[in-house]
C-alpha cells in the first residue's frame, strides 16, 4: 500500500460559486433566493487608512480591486472548502473599516457563494486550487441597476449623497467594460434569474 504522504489530494466536500456584477445588479437578492452559504468579499476591502489606496471621484476608489485583500479572500475560502470551518471579516462600508469578524460553518454544504465585485479576481486561483463550483456575472439593464443601486446606498446612508450619485453615473459609464473584464477572466454573464437556474443545477 502506497504511504499516505504519496496519496493524491481528496477533493473538497465543498465548491465555490462566484457571483459578480456591478454594485446593485442584484447579487445579494440572488444569494438570499439561494439559501446558501454565503462570503460577502466586501468584507475583505482594506481599511480606508491602508497606505497606497487607489483613488477617485476625491475618495478611494473602492471599485479597483487593489482597494481589496483578493490574498486574504483566496485563503478563507480554501479554508471553508478544505475544512468547513473560517473566520471571516466584518466589514463596514459606512466608515470604510473593519470592525471584527465573524465565525461561518458550512460543514456539509456542497457550495457556498462568494459574492462581490472583486469575485472575479479569484476564478483562476479557485479554479488551479480545485474549489472552483461555477463563475457568474449577473447582467440586466444598466438604468436598473443604476436605480437600484442609488436606492439601495442612499438608504444605508453609506456616503453623501452628491457622492453616490457621482460614483453611480460614472458607474452607469463603466458597466459594459466592467462586464466584458470580468467576463474574459472566466466568468459567464447571466441574468439573475437565469444565473439562479444555474446555481441550483449543481445541487445534488
Amino acid at each position: 500500500m502506497a504511504p499516505t504522504d504519496d496519496l493524491p489530494p481528496a477533493a473538497p466536500a465543498t465548491r465555490v460559486v462566484l457571483l459578480t456584477g456591478a454594485s446593485g445588479s442584484g447579487k445579494t437578492s440572488l444569494t438570499r433566493r439561494l439559501g446558501l452559504p454565503v462570503v460577502p468579499l466586501d468584507d475583505f476591502y482594506r481599511d480606508e487608512d491602508a497606505p497606497g489606496l487607489p483613488r477617485r471621484f476625491g475618495i478611494v476608489d473602492w471599485d479597483d480591486p487593489a482597494s481589496w485583500d483578493g490574498t486574504a479572500a483566496l485563503a478563507t475560502l480554501h479554508t471553508l472548502c478544505t475544512t468547513g470551518r473560517a473566520d471571516v471579516p466584518v466589514y463596514d462600508i459606512a466608515t470604510s473599516r473593519r470592525t471584527g469578524t465573524t465565525h461561518l460553518d458550512v460543514t456539509g454544504a456542497p457550495l457556498v457563494v462568494a459574492e462581490g465585485i472583486f469575485a472575479a479576481e479569484l476564478v483562476g486561483p479557485c479554479r488551479d486550487a480545485g474549489l472552483l463550483g461555477d463563475a457568474i456575472c449577473l447582467t440586466r439593464p444598466r438604468l436598473q441597476t443604476f436605480w437600484y443601486r442609488l436606492l439601495r446606498d442612499l438608504s444605508e446612508m453609506r456616503k453623501p449623497p452628491w457622492t453616490l450619485v457621482r460614483r453611480g453615473i460614472g458607474l452607469l459609464r463603466d458597466e459594459p467594460r466592467l462586464v466584458a473584464g470580468w467576463t474574459a477572466k472566466g466568468c459567464r454573464p447571466l441574468h439573475p434569474d437565469a444565473a439562479e437556474r444555474a446555481v441550483r443545477a449543481l445541487l445534488p
